[in-house]
């Protein structure tokens, strides 16, 4: 369960005393570049990207915050063409992090938001030898009690010109209600 540590915005909440999740900032954008800078084999965007994740989708994303430290990060939207569905795009947990389920309780802490309260569904896209990110959302599908599905997305041949592996449409879903 979250704590409200803030006001009635959700802006910041807890799981464990370990991490502080908080809606990203502007001013987070750099610091969230650097982290997934060094988590290979993430795709790295642009700082300007993680700018806007910070501030256009603020609501639908987290950080993660430990000892002041940023120490992970989700960045999703909610799709404007299924709006019950969040659409996660990219999970990055710092080495120091790792094997705690950090990405996981960041992702439930999204979908305690009011801005998620209809979300029925989750999606995300892994490449085929993620297996830390197929183990990840593996995991969280049993942790809410829900199917998962899988599905061919995007192909690297046809979409990306052997210029990027490719990836499935993993599902989650429908969640129960919270």
């Amino acid at each position: 369960m979250i704590s409200d540590l803030s006001d009635s915005s959700h802006n910041t909440s807890t799981y464990s005393s370990a991490f502080l999740f908080k809606k990203p900032e502007l001013k987070d954008g750099l610091s969230i570049h650097e982290l997934v800078e060094n988590c290979p084999p993430l795709d790295l965007n642009s700082s300007y990207c993680y700018m806007l994740c910070s501030s256009i989708w603020a609501d639908t994303s987290v950080c993660s915050w430990q000892d002041n430290t940023l120490s992970g990060f989700v960045s999703a939207l909610i799709r404007p063409d299924r709006p019950d569905t969040l659409f996660i795009w990219q999970v990055a947990v710092a080495r120091s992090a790792r094997g705690q389920k950090l990405a996981s309780q960041m992702i439930k802490a999204i979908l305690e938001r009011d801005s998620c309260s209809s979300i029925r569904y989750i999606h995300t896209t892994i490449s085929p030898d993620n297996n830390a990110s197929w183990g990840t959302f593996r995991s969280l599908a049993r942790e809410l009690g829900s199917a998962s599905r899988t599905h061919a997305f995007l192909d690297q041949e046809l979409h990306f010109r052997n210029q990027h592996e490719s990836e499935d449409l993993f599902e989650i879903g429908p969640l129960k209600h919270r």
